[in-house]
């Protein structure tokens, strides 16, 4: 891939990324709530791997950048 389109394809991603966080955050806290009849536990876990997902997201693609670029 070129120098060239690396900012638009950055500025996708990040677009991508953020519009999927959104989503996600709108719709866990239902989801959260309607597990958490069934099971607290199960209710916790959720919304913490749905809060340690957005941070995995940025750490993997940060990894993924910098292997590219190193090569």
């Amino acid at each position: 891939m070129s120098q060239d389109t690396s900012p638009r394809s950055a500025a996708l991603a990040a677009a991508l990324i953020m519009i999927a966080v959104f989503v996600a955050l709108v719709f866990v806290p239902m989801l959260v709530q309607w597990l958490a009849q069934y099971n607290e536990w199960l209710a916790y876990s959720v919304g913490a791997l749905t809060i340690l997902a957005f941070f995995a997201v940025f750490w993997l693609r940060a990894r993924y950048q910098r292997k590219r670029d190193g090569e």
